[in-house]
């Protein structure tokens, strides 16, 4: 089975046939969608910002992640979900869209920035938080909001394109 045919299963299913023909399901899950994105990508843009020491400079990075921390960890928790869903009903139509390849690289690749992140120069956050923040940290921040930005335009371009 090629992966153009596992698509096809995957919306083909009631499921995927049942939120694709609804007039109310795809609608509130795709808006729940963008509410999600929102809430966790919003956050995550607030970090970014700090690490870069534009925003909340009074507050240590501790302090600022510590209060985004449960609100990025919710939005995820609902644009995962509802991203699946939507990818769920229209599988065979998202395989050969470009801007669909795009977002799902800019989000693998934002994912490889979290994880580089916290394995290395968050681990000692304790010892340069209350200085100046390390370029390391500073360019992660950056390229966070390069990734997700590129994510969300590739992600609403789709959505006009399908």
């Amino acid at each position: 089975m090629s992966l153009l045919e596992l698509c096809q299963w995957i919306q083909d299913t009631q499921i995927g046939t049942g939120i694709r023909e609804s007039i109310y399901v795809f609608p509130i899950i795709e808006g729940t969608h963008v509410l999600g994105l929102a809430l966790s990508i919003g956050t995550v843009m607030w970090l970014d910002l700090r690490l870069l020491g534009i925003a909340m400079r009074r507050q240590s990075v501790s302090e600022v992640f510590g209060q985004l921390k449960p609100w990025m960890r919710i939005g995820f928790a609902v644009m995962f979900t509802t991203g699946g869903l939507l990818f769920w009903a229209n599988a065979a139509r998202c395989y050969p869209s470009t801007y669909f390849r795009i977002k799902i690289v800019l989000l693998l690749l934002s994912g490889v920035n979290v994880l580089v992140y916290h394995r290395t120069i968050d681990r000692r956050r304790s010892e340069w938080e209350n200085g100046p923040i390390p370029l390391q940290a500073r360019l992660a921040g950056l390229l966070s909001l390069i990734l997700w930005t590129g994510v969300i335009a590739a992600g609403r371009i789709m959505a006009y394109t399908l």
